[in-house]
């Protein structure tokens, strides 16, 4: 596969830790699935709270192909495209 000559982005972390909650005593859970939040919200007894809010988005991995063989053959990958998030 040809390579991708794009500027390279880093990688989102795909694990991360909170040690601010190591320890705490688990008050209340909370999931908020409104169409305009998404969020889960973890709430400690000494009033402090952890809270993730999801976005939802797309990604799309760009591939160009030679399929005069029959058979995918890739010659270029692209750099991923996101969707953007409220955040963006």
């Amino acid at each position: 596969m040809a390579e991708n000559k794009g500027t390279h982005l880093p990688e989102p972390p795909t694990r991360q830790e909170f040690p601010e909650a190591k320890g705490k005593i688990v008050d209340r859970v909370e999931l908020s699935a409104d169409a305009a939040y998404y969020g889960i919200t973890i709430r400690f007894q000494d009033k402090t709270a952890l809270t993730f809010k999801i976005e939802q988005c797309v990604v799309a991995f760009p591939v160009y192909e030679d399929w005069t063989s029959g058979e995918e053959k890739p010659l270029k990958q692209y750099r991923p495209v996101h969707s953007k998030t409220s955040k963006e």
